[in-house]
């Protein structure tokens, strides 16, 4: 790839139990599939680095080392790329039970900051932009662009969590990310900020509105659709980042970002599974709000966890001296449409400052 681009590929909800259960490799065929091309005549395409938004695991318990094993397999399928050109975020199947050590299973087989390198095979030292920070939170640059990665956690005031629930939705961070976050925006004004979890912000894309994850039945009663209704783990906002700091619809993002317009450029999740037209809500995988704030869902590479699995992903072109990046989806198997690239998916967003290679000082 020329030295005048940045591409970067985003991708999530790989729920590699769930598909393996039905005969599909969801990662491994994702990452042969974007290396060398797919079966079905979907190109390869170039990529510098991914962010992965988190759902590796597919289970509604919490997730276990046998499954963890099968993420480092599949990931194994990677021949022009290292693990560590991934850069991976919790999602709220990676969560472990309330009564665990946090993410304990994620931090084992997933592992960011290769603190058990002897579990994931991820060697820190090799990622091709280093990382500041924890597993719960981090940071890297890539020229003028800095990254803010945050994981989904267990919201501590519940008294149900993963496992007991049979799977909790609703997002969390900690107020401690939340002050992280704000410090990071406000201390790097002349960088365009790329913010990444698992979840989108409340009424942002597809499907991101209070109870907007749930569909009623014929009675009146509340049931799952985009996500599992569960009555104790807070349903109302199971398809957003619900919890801030133990508060609920806290919307703490979302205030900031509406007092500080155009501070952030873009917001990259997924969670919420569905095909790339779907508008449910009024809303679209693809939005702009709060002076110039672009959120994108990028899910999900699973085809079977869920009523709506479409397997897609998006790849964002930036190039030097341009402030515009080109998000473009593709299309992981046929059975929707032809794999490939999607055109009537693709976008042309506004930065608020030109891409560069050189970090300003």
């Amino acid at each position: 790839m020329s030295r005048n681009t940045f591409a970067l590929w985003a991708f999530g909800d790989a729920h590699v139990g769930t598909d393996l259960a039905r005969g599909r490799e969801s990662l491994s065929e994702s990452l042969r599939t974007a290396e060398r091309g797919g079966d079905a005549g979907g190109p390869p395409f170039a990529w510098d680095i991914a962010i992965d938004i988190g759902d590796m695991s597919g289970g509604q318990d919490v997730p276990d080392d046998e499954e963890g094993a099968e993420v480092v397999r599949q990931m194994a399928a990677l021949e022009e790329h290292r693990r560590e050109d991934i850069y991976p975020i919790c999602g709220n199947h990676d969560r472990s039970g309330l009564d665990e050590e946090p993410a304990w299973w994620w931090r084992k087989w997933v592992d960011p900051t290769g603190a058990h390198a002897e579990f994931s095979g991820v060697d820190a030292t090799q990622r091709p932009y280093a990382i500041e920070g924890t597993w719960e939170r981090y940071c890297f640059e890539v020229g003028n662009i800095l990254f803010l990665l945050m994981s989904d956690i267990n919201e501590p005031s519940q008294r149900m969590g993963r496992g007991e629930l049979g799977g909790n939705p609703a997002g969390v961070v900690a107020r401690e990310t939340f002050d992280w976050w704000c410090a990071m925006v406000a201390a790097h004004p002349d960088h365009i900020i790329v913010s990444a979890h698992h979840y989108m912000l409340k009424e942002t894309t597809v499907a991101s509105g209070d109870w907007e994850g749930m569909k009623k039945d014929a009675a009146g009663q509340w049931q799952s659709n985009y996500h599992g209704y569960k009555p104790q783990g807070a349903p109302v906002g199971a398809s957003y980042l619900y919890f801030v700091g133990s508060v609920p619809d806290s919307r703490a993002f979302e205030h900031f970002l509406e007092a500080h317009p155009g501070a952030v450029d873009l917001w990259l999740g997924g969670h919420t599974h569905t095909h790339p037209d779907d508008t449910y809500g009024g809303k679209s995988h693809i939005e702009t709000k709060w002076g110039g704030t672009h959120f994108i869902n990028v899910a999900c590479l699973s085809r079977y966890h869920g009523p709506h699995n479409v397997p897609k992903s998006r790849l964002l072109t930036f190039v030097e001296g341009s402030d515009e990046v080109r998000v473009q989806c593709y299309m992981h198997t046929d059975e929707f449409m032809p794999q490939g690239w999607y055109g009537a998916a693709e976008r042309v967003l506004k930065l608020t400052r030109p891409f560069r290679w050189t970090a300003p000082r």
